[in-house]
């Protein structure tokens, strides 16, 4: 399925803007007009030729494991200690390539992604977060953003556990960032199901540059219900976290600006390259046998199409909240920021062959399956999870949101927005815990915006095209179209949904965990910057 997503032009070099634009073409259905700026946006600045960059030089690295550094005790029950461990959010030059010089990159323990966190369901734990990153940034901050005004400092850091139920002093809020030479103790109770689940940077008005910058990593969680299913494990369990990122002819990280002094925001960031774990073009060596793999798409702004270069099928077996209710097969992975696919890929059957994960059909890194006698036979099972779908008739209320751009008259994007509302004005999202609740998420713009609940999880409903005329003029739905279905790979529990340009997407959902302040945004990071992010009070039973 193609994804409607409109592309800015964000980069100076006519040449490299073209080869952009034309890539884009084959993912983004609907194209708007170029800044009128985006020819005059930065200094020349060349980008990387990936046509002179060597292929299937480096293996794609897994991200290390952070190891527990002993026990701390409990804020919530100080007598009991927790496995406790610090991340150190530092600079640190990586390697992304063989034969390019090392990139500077803001990182959590020195590595890009960070350390993977495995966690177990109902065994809670403590990770201190210290900033220890530089007083000065090295990506273009815009002072006009909420939350980056010169009044503040202009490095910030408060990490966010994607997809976590996790008290709201934990959960990583905006505006609760902390600055170099500060820190944070965060309690994790994991009590939810396995899932694949990720932290990133949340600091308001610049967690799309410290992302952009390198600032994630996965964190894991498994329980006892999930290691029965005999899913491949340990080293055929292999999380891989997808994003581009724009690479200058100096292997340098670049995040191109307006043009506008003193304005340097830009709608939306598309790169040039496309990295697997850190690395440019990497290849797998795999073993003729069953893996799983967890894939996260953490690019600031880019929608991934996947498909294996012989046709193979990948079996889904979970999404954003844990395990389907059973495989599904797809000839093609599409996954937007912030959402996470586990599939399983059955390399049994293809001993001795080479083939390519590709993107939009361009390669993007080789796996060499070793020709070897299959170790073993391998099915998946048949049944994954039990999933009750989650009747209407349990919902308290019907909340319709809407999601708006605002431009200027010469056609310009000055804002994204929440019902027309900005971050600092009044809370209008008020749910009570125990309670659930409907949401109409209505697009009113181009794009496909990825929208994330915290705290929460939820089941999509379903998705519908109407008349965006007759609902900005009259406030009711002139339905165009039939009702569509979520498609079978988003009928497990998401915290992430994709809510279609010029359609009504339905999502409904349980407010349970804690009571608190937390957000709900797109995960267009670009966009949640300015300022498509509003506050979420949930408020005590």
């Amino acid at each position: 399925m193609k994804i409607p997503r409109r592309k800015f032009l964000t980069i100076s070099s006519a040449a490299a803007a073209a080869a952009l634009s034309r890539r884009a073409a084959s993912q983004h259905t609907s194209m708007a007009m170029p800044h009128p700026d985006s020819e005059k946006a930065v200094p020349n600045r060349p980008l990387l030729d990936l046509s002179h960059v060597a292929k299937y030089v480096d293996p794609l690295p897994v991200p290390p494991v952070l190891q527990m550094q002993g026990t701390h005790p409990d804020p919530e029950h100080p007598r009991r200690r927790l496995p406790y461990a610090e991340v150190v959010m530092r600079e640190n030059y990586v390697h992304i390539h063989r034969d390019l010089p090392a990139t500077r990159a803001w990182t959590y323990n020195g590595s890009v992604p960070g350390p993977t966190i495995h966690a177990h369901t109902g065994q809670p734990l403590l990770i201190r977060w210290t900033n220890s990153l530089p007083y000065k940034h090295f990506l273009p901050v815009d002072h006009n953003i909420c939350g980056a005004e010169v009044t503040n400092p202009e490095v910030r850091s408060v990490v966010h556990l994607h997809g976590g139920k996790t008290p709201h002093d934990s959960d990583g809020y905006p505006e609760a960032w902390y600055t170099p030479g500060k820190s944070a103790l965060n309690r994790y109770p994991n009590q939810q199901n396995a899932a694949t689940l990720w932290y990133h940077d949340h600091a308001m008005g610049i967690n799309r540059l410290n992302t952009y910058a390198g600032m994630f990593g996965f964190y894991l969680l498994d329980d006892p219900a999930e290691a029965h299913l005999n899913l491949p494990s340990g080293n055929y369990d292999v999380p891989i976290v997808i994003a581009d990122r724009l690479i200058d002819r100096d292997g340098q990280f670049f995040y191109p600006t307006s043009g506008v002094p003193g304005a340097p925001w830009v709608p939306e960031v598309f790169g040039n390259a496309i990295l697997l774990n850190g690395k440019l073009f990497p290849f797998l060596a795999a073993e003729p046998r069953a893996y799983r793999f967890r894939l996260l798409n953490a690019a600031n702004g880019r929608f991934f199409n996947l498909t294996l270069s012989n046709g193979y099928k990948f079996q889904q077996v979970g999404s954003d909240q844990g395990l389907l209710a059973a495989p599904v097969p797809l000839d093609t992975l599409t996954v937007s920021p912030a959402e996470r696919i586990e599939f399983v890929i059955d390399f049994a059957q293809m001993p001795g062959q080479t083939l390519e994960l590709r993107n939009d059909n361009q390669p993007i890194m080789q796996i060499k399956v070793a020709a070897q006698p299959p170790a073993q036979t391998y099915s998946l099972p048949a049944a994954l999870r039990t999933i009750t779908r989650i009747p209407e008739s349990a919902a308290i209320q019907t909340r319709p949101v809407t999601l708006h751009e605002i431009v200027t008259l010469k056609g310009e994007t000055m804002r994204m927005l929440l019902n027309r509302k900005a971050w600092r004005d009044p809370v209008t999202e008020t749910p009570r815990l125990g309670t659930t609740e409907i949401w109409e998420l209505i697009n009113l713009t181009e794009d496909s915006h990825p929208v994330h609940l915290h705290l929460v999880r939820f089941q999509i409903l379903d998705r519908r095209k109407y008349d965006i005329f007759t609902y900005q003029n009259h406030k009711r739905f002139l339905w165009t179209g039939p009702v569509v279905l979520p498609e079978p790979g988003e009928t497990g529990w998401k915290d992430t949904v994709r809510a279609h340009p010029g359609m009504v997407t339905r999502i409904i959902i349980p407010f349970d965990g804690y009571a608190g302040r937390y957000a709900w945004h797109c995960h267009l990071l670009e966009h949640e910057a300015n300022e498509m992010m509003r506050p979420l009070e949930v408020l005590p039973a």
